[in-house]
């Protein structure tokens, strides 16, 4: 009888440890889904791609501006979902980038000649730094290259010095205010709070027409795919699970070998450099940057955006960016005064409710349902194996975990 009971319980959990007949419809499921989620992306496009024809004018800027920030938002989402470095201060990059192309477009606007705001503000001679500016060849590159230089210095002296947590996010707060106070006390070179605008041609096309609008438009969101498909390789590959390892435990993976610091600082300047790009295409389509973009508050939306979108998932980063930018937009009309504390209630919402944000909630959603639909169809009183026998519960659980550590190695 004993040997009978052990065969079967041994049965039992082979059977539990192979999982052949649960593994195969999960991974079909799996493909399913996947393939469901490229097909939607497929129609997202192609809607976006339409979105000109069927858009009025203001609207079609509008949805270019949230493209722009979702951008920005990819890149925060691979630093702060993948990585776990939180910043704060994420808008001085965007808003470098920002002014760099605003540089080149004021100087064409003016032939080459100095800006109005500098003949206002007293200054004589324009800047040596503002003449190589005159040159697009050189302005684009830079509004790339500037805020990336800059994420990599930050983040080899910060990440070298092993600062990390709550104190790189102050640290980058910090950088925000510095940079927000430089560009508003240097008037004459900045424009100080009004910023820079009245642009007018690009390469020689005017850029009020509605046909470069709609180039830029389509440009933007090519960029915002193209951005998209980028980040998802990164991740999907042996770079992104160093970068979760890092996320989840720093010390050991630095044990293992491998040197965190130039992971971080790798992933902190491409970052940077997204949020450059998505500045660039900003200036283009908004015609207009101010330090505003740049200041703490505004950073710490960027934030919010891909926290209620849902961190390490990069759908969520565009989905959170696109909706919470749309919601400021037209509750902002309607109701200014409250707008604040419903952003505020949007965070709270986020963290308290939604901790894994509206994609992460989205991902989990199908499990929940056959979870409650096989409790439901549970018959009364009966109770599972694992539940009958610890022991073989207990084997079970340990089966399973090295299957998983077997199946997912930390690299």
């Amino acid at each position: 009888m004993g040997i009978a009971e052990s065969g079967v319980r041994g049965m039992n959990d082979a059977t539990v440890v192979g999982t052949p007949l649960v593994a195969a419809p999960e991974r079909t499921q799996a493909r399913t889904i996947n393939k469901a989620q490229w097909i939607m992306g497929a129609l997202l496009v192609l809607a976006l791609l339409l979105a000109p024809f069927v858009l009025s004018d203001f609207r079609l800027s509008l949805l270019a501006r949230f493209l722009c920030y979702a951008i920005l938002a990819l890149g925060l989402d691979l630093i702060w979902g993948y990585t776990g470095i939180l910043s704060l201060g994420h808008g001085v990059y965007f808003g470098l980038g920002a002014y760099c192309m605003a540089m080149h477009l004021k100087l064409e606007a003016t032939k080459g000649q100095m800006p109005d705001f500098m003949a206002w503000s007293g200054v004589d001679k324009m800047p040596w730094f503002w003449q190589p500016f005159r040159f697009a060849w050189f302005a684009i590159p830079a509004a790339i290259i500037v805020p990336t230089v800059l994420a990599a210095i930050l983040g080899y002296c910060t990440f070298r010095s092993r600062i990390k947590g709550v104190f790189f996010s102050i640290l980058s707060q910090a950088l925000s205010i510095v940079v927000v106070t430089l560009f508003v006390g240097q008037q004459g070179y900045t424009g100080g709070t009004n910023g820079m605008t009245n642009y007018k041609t690009l390469f020689g096309y005017d850029l009020n027409s509605i046909s470069t609008q709609h180039f830029f438009y389509w440009f933007t969101a090519l960029a915002l795919v193209g951005v998209y498909l980028l980040s998802r390789w990164l991740v999907a590959g042996r770079l992104g699970k160093i970068l979760i390892a890092i996320r989840d435990g720093e010390n050991r993976v630095r044990y293992t070998g491998y040197d965190p610091v130039m992971y971080k600082v790798f992933i902190y300047a491409l970052s940077a450099s997204l949020a450059g790009l998505a500045g660039i295409l900003f200036v283009l389509q908004v015609g207009l940057i101010t330090p505003t973009e740049m200041d703490i508050v505004h950073s710490i939306k960027m934030v919010l955006w891909v926290a209620l979108g849902g961190r390490a998932t990069l759908t969520g980063a565009v989905l959170g960016a696109v909706l919470v930018n749309a919601a400021e937009n037209a509750l902002s009309e309607n109701y200014p005064a409250i707008w604040s504390f419903l952003m505020g209630g949007l965070f709270l919402v986020s963290v308290l409710f939604l901790p894994q944000g509206l994609m992460g909630w989205f991902n989990t959603l199908p499990a929940t349902i056959r979870a409650k639909r096989a409790k439901k169809s549970e018959p009364r009183g009966w109770t599972s194996h694992a539940s009958r026998n610890p022991g073989s519960q207990h084997d079970a659980a340990a089966a399973r975990d090295t299957t998983d550590a077997a199946e997912n190695p930390v690299y």
